[in-house]
């Protein structure tokens, strides 16, 4: 039996394959942080961040070859908290935050991370619905976190056991 390629056999588009970013991918990180978030890192804080080895990020390039999403993430004393999920206006839909994050909670499972959260704004029902999906619970409130609204975040956690789901595949 043969595979299908890039598109699956359905006929839709597969996301691209998830890389592992470094401190040299900080530009790229930060251009698609401009786009993406009101209050976007910068690049010196992408290059320091991800020359640490606290913080770590993967990422989906485009057909162009540009970066088009990424994750990022930090791991420290068997916790891991999700910073930042980024994928182009133009390609979201597509499933590559679905990809994105099985990706990132197997290489959690690797790293020994035990507990994953992450904080996200009350009215991103796309996003709390995908964190939901994969099994992060509501277990609190940060009132007016997002200065440029003020609005609330919600504070989701996931209890790591086994591998994510969907999260079947190699990170080179």
């Amino acid at each position: 039996m043969s595979g299908c390629g890039r598109t699956r056999c359905d006929g839709t588009e597969r996301p691209p394959a998830v890389v592992r970013l470094g401190p040299g991918d900080a530009a790229e990180l930060a251009g698609l942080e401009r786009v993406c978030f009101s209050h976007p890192w910068s690049e010196e804080q992408l290059a320091y961040g991800l020359g640490t080895s606290a913080l770590h990020a993967l990422g989906m390039r485009g057909a162009d070859g540009a970066l088009a999403a990424y994750c990022s993430f930090y791991c420290v004393a068997g916790e891991g908290e999700i910073v930042n999920i980024a994928v182009l206006p133009g390609l979201r839909g597509r499933g590559w935050g679905r990809a994105l994050l099985a990706a990132v909670l197997q290489s959690a499972t690797e790293m020994g991370i035990d507990r994953m959260f992450l904080e996200v704004r009350r009215s991103n029902e796309a996003a709390i619905g995908l964190y939901t999906a994969f099994g992060f619970v509501r277990t609190g409130i940060r009132p007016r976190y997002y200065p440029d609204t003020n609005e609330d975040a919600l504070v989701m956690t996931l209890a790591m056991s086994g591998p994510a789901p969907g999260s079947s595949h190699e990170i080179p």
